[in-house]
């Protein structure tokens, strides 16, 4: 059975839940990370020598990096669903998965840390504003390319929304402001009106 090591509060442990969810994979999961700890032992760095979560071993093959998981189990379980079976349009869910790492998530990580971590006497004003501008910016980019789109790459969700979704589910809860995209927002509710995000995408952030 494929086993899990993560917390839920992580948006890239969030991403592999996600797809376990939308495969229908049995699977067991163990709180590691943040609070829960684990991840400084001996046999967690087994596992993973960075020592950070998400973490997978699948009878016996592990494997860390959350974009690399959400790969695997999209191309060994999900041909044809959140592995699109099309070579172009697999290279473009992969480019999106690409995008929320390096382009996304990234400009959305201090703000977030500030907004959600840092307690509010301690706050740098200034470097969430510029993090919140840099991921206002990327959320237009999405927003225009899910314009007359159901899904990232076309009418069916795939791993790149996979990815993608968790990212907006973190930009769209931050208490700042934003600009108004309704295709992602459309594209969103679609996403969350699926079981797969319930009891992942449904927690508050912290």
């Amino acid at each position: 059975m494929l086993k899990i090591w993560g917390r839920l509060s992580s948006v890239n442990v969030q991403k592999v839940m996600l797809a376990v969810r939308e495969l229908a994979l049995p699977h067991t999961f163990t709180q590691a990370g943040g609070k829960f700890g684990v991840v400084g032992t001996p046999e967690f760095a087994e596992l993973n020598p960075n020592r950070t979560v998400p973490v997978i071993d699948d009878g016996g093959f592990v494997l860390w990096e959350s974009n690399a998981i959400v790969r695997y189990l999209a191309s060994r379980y999900g041909v044809g669903s959140l592995w699109p079976e099309d070579a172009c349009l697999r290279a473009d869910a992969d480019r999106w998965m690409d995008w929320q790492t390096t382009e996304w998530q990234a400009a959305m990580g201090p703000a977030f840390l500030g907004l959600i971590r840092t307690p509010e006497a301690q706050r740098d004003r200034a470097a969430i504003d510029k993090s919140m501008q840099r991921s206002n910016e990327r959320a237009l980019i999405l927003d225009r390319a899910l314009r007359g789109r159901e899904f990232i790459v076309g009418r069916h969700l795939t791993m790149g929304d996979v990815a993608l979704v968790c990212s907006a589910h973190r930009w769209l809860a931050l208490p700042a402001e934003r600009p108004d995209t309704p295709a992602l927002s459309a594209w969103y509710r679609r996403v969350m009106m699926r079981p797969a995000p319930q009891g992942v995408l449904t927690l508050p952030l912290e």
